[in-house]
């Protein structure tokens, strides 16, 4: 009888530490946590961007590591002329690996010349420097035109613009 039991018994852990394990595998932490965040990110002297943040998450320590914002950023970036360009959006998540950064909830762009791109769900490739997104958008200027449509992508200086779709009023008049 005493056999039996300790022989269940060990069965039984045996089983609960293989519970344990996986959890484990499936569930992770962040390595890092950050809150009230103002990075500033500088290249030759110059400052190139500042990101700011209410919180943020690393989770570098997995095996495809990404920084969370859960909730929501404001960057702006720096051309070499001191142009701004403004990101803000209501959470974000940046993978390492890819160096893409997956903007979600009410994202808006906005440049200091008056370009503004509103929409709920935005890509940035930070590599390339370029914005892309297959959900609906609405791009204004600063004169009253717009274009909108689902699908978009664009260089973050809003310089080359390509849409998949689009429909809008736009002002052709030369200044």
């Amino acid at each position: 009888m005493v056999t039996i039991f300790v022989v269940t018994m060990f069965f039984s852990c045996e089983s609960d530490i293989k519970k344990v394990q996986q959890l484990s595998k499936t569930s992770f932490i962040p390595s890092g946590e950050a809150d009230t965040l103002n990075l500033k990110y500088t290249d030759s002297g110059k400052i190139k961007s500042i990101l700011k943040s209410p919180k943020m998450m690393d989770y570098s320590n997995i095996d495809n590591p990404f920084t969370e914002f859960p909730n929501g950023i404001h960057v702006t970036l720096f051309d070499n002329k001191g142009n701004t360009t403004t990101v803000v959006a209501n959470y974000a998540i940046s993978y390492k690996k890819t160096s893409i950064i997956d903007l979600q909830g009410d994202v808006i762009i906005s440049s200091q010349n008056g370009e503004k791109l509103e929409t709920s769900q935005l890509y940035f490739d930070q590599k390339n420097e370029w914005f892309f997104t297959e959900k609906h958008f609405k791009y204004s200027d600063k004169s009253g035109g717009y274009l909108e449509g689902p699908g978009v992508d664009f260089s973050k200086d809003f310089k080359i613009f390509n849409m998949q779709q689009s429909s809008g009023e736009v002002n052709t008049s030369a200044k």
